[in-house]
């Protein structure tokens, strides 16, 4: 009788084990072992962003006044530049999830240029910058993605229609709203806001933002450790 208890105990634990490590290869592969941590960080912020409002950093502001860039939203620094979500994948920019509903968070111009929405854009922009504040010898591109909601219609002002080009606009100035539109209608991300800043081609265009070697570091534009690799416990907020 024992004999038989013990191997229906050990025929028992088998499923609960496989369920186990089954759960954390999915993690492996979904988020990466680099950004595991951050992602338990994001999930807790957005349950109860008012518990955590000391990772909230503020739109329109500057860690110091020298900081070349003003902070373009208001949220959480969930993920930073060099994150890894899966094995292979790097993260061009930094998401930034406010504690507001879907199209009430502000978006702003984090330095002026000329912002440009090619006509198949519902959610994206992005901004040139003629000399950039830290290398004045080139040019660079601020681009911002996830500016709609879940089925793609566009928090991007009236303002900035798609099929704008190179319309100069001065820092600070209002370009929009968070939203949570992923690229495929029905399949939401997180609401927040994705910000990268993009490396020209050399011909007064931009490079493909999807791609880490075409973007650049943002850690030394705002003054805040945004780097994935360098940066994989503090959380990103101006000191007080």
């Amino acid at each position: 009788m024992k004999r038989s208890s013990s191997s229906l105990l050990k025929w028992l634990l088998v499923p609960v084990i496989l369920i186990f490590f089954t759960s954390l290869l999915y993690m492996y592969f979904q988020f990466g072992t680099g950004s595991s941590s951050r992602t338990r960080k994001v999930i807790n912020w957005i349950r109860n962003p008012r518990a955590l409002s000391e990772w909230k950093m503020e739109s329109k502001t500057r860690c110091l006044e020298s900081t070349p860039f003003l902070f373009p939203t208001d949220g959480y620094i969930g993920y930073l530049w060099d994150d890894s979500f899966r094995p292979g994948h790097r993260h061009q920019g930094i998401d930034i999830f406010t504690d507001l509903k879907s199209g009430e968070a502000p978006v702003y111009a984090a330095h002026a240029g000329y912002l440009t929405r090619l006509s198949d854009w519902k959610s994206s922009l992005i901004i040139r910058i003629p000399e950039d504040p830290l290398s004045p010898h080139r040019q660079i591109w601020l681009y911002y993605t996830h500016m709609a909601d879940s089925k793609g219609s566009s928090y991007i002002l009236s303002d900035f229609p798609q099929g704008t080009s190179e319309l100069y606009i001065e820092e600070g100035t209002l370009l929009g709203y968070q939203g949570n539109y992923s690229g495929t209608p029905g399949n939401p991300t997180g609401i927040h806001l994705h910000f990268s800043i993009v490396k020209d081609n050399g011909q007064g265009s931009f490079l493909n933002e999807l791609k880490i070697q075409n973007t650049l570091d943002p850690s030394p534009y705002f003054d805040l450790p945004l780097n994935g690799k360098e940066n994989t416990s503090e959380i990103p907020v101006c000191p007080h």
